[in-house]
C-alpha cells in the first residue's frame, strides 16, 4: 500500500510535524516518537471535528489531513473545543487578544470576519465593572465633572432605562430582529452609542392614548374615567419599548386603547348605619 502523508500535532501545542504511513498502527508509532509520547492508550483523531482514527477511516481520510494525537484521559471536540480554549483565554490574556484581533484587522478582506474581529475588540475593551470616574476614564469623557459614577449619570440621562444588556425591538415584535444589543456601562462609544436608541409607544401618545383620555372626559356621562390606566399608559415604562434608532417604526401603530378600562365603577360611599337608641 502506498504510503500516505498526514500533519500532527499534541492537544496542548500548536506546532504540526509531518509524518506519513501505510495504516493506522504504523502512522500512531511515528506520531508517538515525533511528539514523545508513550504508545499506549494513545489515539489520534481529525483535528477539524474529533473524529476518532480507525483503521477503515485510515484509507478514506484525504491525505494532508490535520491529527491531533490524545493521551489517555484527553478529549478533542474539534472546533467546539478551540471555541472553549479561545473563550477560557478572555479572562487570563485578553489585552494579547486585543492586540491580535487588531492586526487581523489592519489586513483582513472578508466581510464576515471584519465583523467578528471589530465585535470581539469592542467587546474585550469594555469595561463594564467599573463604576466610579477614577476607575474609568475613558468612559467619563465629555460628562460634567459633577458625575461621579455611571450610575447617577445614567439615572440623569435616562431614568426611565435599565442597567443590564437590552434587547428590545419594534412596537409590535417580542424582540428585534437585528438582534441589536448594548450595555451602556461598558465603555464610551457604547454609552454614546446608547443615546441613539429610542423609547417608543407601543399605544401611540398622541394619535390614540390623548384623543381616547379627551374623548372619555367628554362623554363619560357620569362615569369615572380610570384615571390610573391612562396615567399607566403615558408616564410608566408599561406602555414604551426601548428600540434601536434603525427599528424605529414611525407610521401608525394601529392600536387602540383597551376600552374595558377606559372608566371604572365608580366607589359607592359606605351605608351610614342608624344606631339603635
Amino acid at each position: 500500500m502506498a504510503l500516505k502523508g498526514f500533519r500532527i500535532r499534541r492537544l496542548s501545542g500548536h506546532r504540526k510535524y509531518g509524518a506519513a504511513a501505510t495504516n493506522l498502527e504504523d502512522l500512531l508509532c511515528k506520531a508517538c516518537a515525533l511528539l514523545q509520547l508513550p504508545v499506549a492508550d494513545a489515539r489520534l483523531c481529525l483535528h477539524e471535528d474529533g473524529t476518532e482514527m480507525t483503521k477503515a477511516r485510515f484509507q478514506k481520510i484525504p491525505e494532508n489531513s490535520e491529527l491531533v494525537l490524545l493521551a489517555p484521559g484527553e478529549e478533542w471536540q474539534g472546533y467546539v473545543s478551540e471555541i472553549q480554549r479561545f473563550l477560557n483565554a478572555f479572562s487570563s490574556r485578553t489585552e494579547d487578544i486585543v492586540r491580535a484581533a487588531r492586526t487581523l484587522l489592519s489586513d483582513e478582506g472578508s466581510p464576515m470576519r471584519r465583523k467578528l474581529l471589530s465585535d470581539l475588540v469592542h467587546n474585550l475593551s469594555e469595561n463594564i465593572g467599573a463604576e466610579n470616574r477614577v476607575e474609568d476614564e475613558k468612559w467619563f469623557e465629555g460628562i460634567e465633572s459633577r458625575f461621579k459614577t455611571k450610575s447617577s449619570y445614567l439615572r440623569f440621562s435616562c431614568e426611565s432605562r435599565i442597567r443590564s444588556y437590552m434587547k428590545e425591538g419594534p412596537f409590535d415584535a417580542e424582540s428585534c430582529p437585528g438582534r441589536h444589543s448594548i450595555n451602556p456601562y461598558g465603555n464610551k462609544e457604547s454609552r454614546i452609542l446608547f443615546s441613539t436608541w429610542n423609547l417608543d409607544h407601543v399605544i401611540e401618545k398622541k394619535r390614540t392614548v390623548l384623543p381616547t383620555l379627551a374623548e372619555a372626559v367628554q362623554d363619560r356621562e357620569g362615569k369615572e374615567v380610570n384615571w390610573e390606566y391612562f396615567y399607566r399608559l403615558l408616564f410608566t415604562v408599561d406602555n414604551l419599548k426601548l428600540v434601536h434608532i434603525v427599528c424605529h417604526k414611525k407610521a401608525n401603530h394601529n392600536l387602540s386603547c383597551d376600552k374595558r378600562k377606559v372608566y371604572r365603577k365608580r366607589k359607592r360611599p359606605p351605608k351610614i348605619r342608624k344606631s339603635l337608641v
